[in-house]
C-alpha cells in the first residue's frame, strides 16, 4: 500500500471513526482502527493521524459547549480503549531501556501521554507509564526501585509550570534526565526553556530526543531570576482571600450572582481560582502572554456558556486593585483586561 494511499484511507475513516466517538460506540471505533492496522497503515500513524486529532476535536467540542463533560468522558474512555487495542495488535517487544511516562502532579489529561508512551513503546522502548497526576514524591520512588533511562513528563495546562519544574529537579537529583512536552509547556516549547528542560514538539521528536543521550542532557540552567521578588509566593498564600473577596465584590457588581445554585457559584470559585493559578504561572517564568493566552481561552469558553466577559473584566479589575504592590502581577493583570473585548474593558 502506498503512502498516498495510506493517508486516503485515514481521511476516509476519520468522519466514521469521530461518529462511533459521538455515539460512544466503542466496539465500532476499535474496529475502525483494526480496519486500518489490517490494511496495512502503521500503529504509529493510526494513533498519530487518527486518534490523537479526533482526541483534540473532542476537547474542541466541549469547548464549544456542543458536548458535555460526560461525552467529553465517554469519548475519552474510548479513545483510550483503541489506544490500548493498537498497542495490543502491534505487540512490540522492548530492546531498549526503561522509558518512564508520566503526566504532573494535578495534571488529569492523560492520553496525549499515553500516545506519546504507545509511540515510544512501538520503537522499541520498554515504557512505564504512570498515568495521570503523579505526586512528585511518588515519581521519585518509583525511580529509587527501577532503573530508568529517562522521564517523559506531560503537562496540557500552563497553570502546572510551577509543579513541573519541582518534578523536573526531583527527577535529576535522582540523577535521571528528563524532557517534557504538551501544551502546557507553550506550543513552542518557550517555558520549558525558561525552566532549563528538554521539550519535545511531539511522540516522534520525543522520540529522536531519547535516541540523543547528548542532547537529552544538554539543558541550559533554569533563567528564574525574577523569583527573587516573592511575588509568585506570595500569590500562591494568599490564594484563598484572594477568591473570597473576589467573589465578594463580583456579588456587589452583577447581584444574580447571589442566587446562583451551589453547582454555578462553585464554578464562579473554579474560574476566580484558575485566574490566579494562571497568574502564578505567569509569574512564576515572567511571561505575560501565558496569562493573556488563558484570558482569551477563558472569555471564549465562558462566551459559549452564555457568561458575559464582563465578569472576567471585573475579577481582573479587583484582583489587579488588591495587588497593587505587585508590579509584574499588575502588569500581566492590565495585559489580560487589553486581551478582553473592546464592549467588556473598563477604565483602568
Amino acid at each position: 500500500m502506498t503512502a498516498a494511499t495510506r493517508d486516503t484511507s485515514l481521511d476516509a475513516v476519520y468522519p466514521d471513526y469521530l461518529h462511533c466517538l459521538a455515539e460512544a460506540d466503542e466496539h465500532a471505533a476499535v474496529e475502525v482502527a483494526r480496519g486500518l492496522l489490517d490494511a496495512g497503515v502503521a500503529a504509529e500513524r493510526v494513533l498519530l493521524d487518527l486518534v490523537a486529532p479526533a482526541q483534540a476535536e473532542v476537547g474542541e467540542r466541549w469547548a464549544r459547549n456542543e458536548w458535555s463533560v460526560a461525552q467529553e468522558h465517554a469519548a475519552t474512555h474510548i479513545s483510550d480503549r483503541v489506544v490500548a487495542a493498537v498497542a495490543a495488535y502491534a505487540d512490540v517487544r522492548p530492546t531498549r531501556a526503561r522509558i518512564v511516562v508520566a503526566c504532573m502532579d494535578g495534571e488529569w489529561h492523560a492520553l496525549p501521554a499515553r500516545l506519546v508512551a504507545e509511540v515510544l513503546r512501538l520503537r522499541g522502548w520498554q515504557v512505564t507509564f504512570l498515568g495521570a497526576s503523579v505526586p512528585a514524591a511518588h515519581l521519585v520512588s518509583y525511580l529509587h526501585r527501577h532503573d530508568a533511562y529517562a522521564v517523559a513528563l506531560a503537562s496540557a495546562l500552563p497553570m502546572r509550570l510551577p509543579h513541573a519544574h519541582r518534578m523536573v529537579e526531583v527527577c535529576r537529583r535522582s540523577d535521571v534526565p528528563v524532557l517534557v512536552g504538551g501544551r502546557g509547556f507553550g506550543v513552542d516549547g518557550r517555558w520549558a526553556r525558561r525552566l532549563g528542560v528538554p521539550w519535545a514538539a511531539s511522540a516522534p521528536a520525543a522520540a529522536d530526543l531519547l535516541g540523543d543521550e547528548r542532547a537529552l542532557r544538554a539543558a541550559a540552567p533554569a533563567d528564574l531570576a525574577h523569583l527573587a521578588d516573592d511575588e509568585y509566593a506570595s500569590l500562591v498564600n494568599r490564594r484563598g482571600e484572594l477568591i473570597d473577596s473576589a467573589l465578594a465584590d463580583l456579588a456587589q457588581r452583577f447581584p444574580a450572582i447571589r442566587d446562583h445554585s451551589p453547582a454555578q457559584l462553585d464554578s464562579t470559585v473554579s474560574d476566580l481560582g484558575y485566574i490566579l493559578d494562571f497568574l502564578a504561572a505567569a509569574l512564576y517564568v515572567d511571561d505575560g502572554s501565558l496569562f493573556t493566552e488563558f484570558v482569551e481561552w477563558l472569555v471564549t469558553i465562558l462566551d459559549s456558556r452564555s457568561v458575559p466577559a464582563a465578569t472576567v473584566e471585573a475579577s481582573l479589575a479587583h484582583y489587579g486593585g488588591v495587588l497593587h504592590d505587585f508590579p509584574r502581577a499588575v502588569d500581566f493583570l492590565q495585559r489580560g483586561r487589553g486581551a478582553l473585548p473592546v464592549a467588556d474593558r473598563r477604565a483602568a
